[in-house]
């Protein structure tokens, strides 16, 4: 019974840790002016971080290259940040910690001002 119940905390724990993020994102799509269900879907949802970033859609290529696809996803969560008035520190969050950022950033107070914001 014991093992059951740990199982069940455990499935709970892990889920939370997914859906948290993933909540945090759709919202962060729809202030960009994306549909908030892209971030549901795998490669789709990269092609609107690249949207959000100001990159061009080749970028998408260099996300499915090992070891580049680390520092670009950095990168790219940088700039995601900057367009929303935010430092990079934030935007390493992102990538790091998106738990924790993902959410702050998609029910927080930001706002998306674009290209705008690049001088922070």
């Amino acid at each position: 019974m014991a093992g059951l119940l740990g199982g069940l905390l455990g499935l709970l724990f892990f889920g939370a840790l997914i859906l948290i993020p993933i909540a945090g994102m759709w919202k962060v799509f729809e202030k960009a002016g994306q549909p908030g269900w892209g971030a549901l879907i795998p490669v789709l949802n990269l092609f609107y971080l690249l949207e959000i970033a100001d990159k061009e859609t080749w970028w998408l290529v260099l996300f499915f290259i090992p070891v580049i696809n680390f520092f670009i996803s950095i990168i790219v969560m940088i700039d995601v940040a900057k367009n929303f008035g935010k430092g990079p520190g934030y935007g390493l969050g992102l990538a790091l910690l998106s738990v924790v950022f993902w959410p702050l950033l998609g029910f927080g107070d930001a706002e998306y001002v674009g290209e705008q914001s690049a001088g922070v």
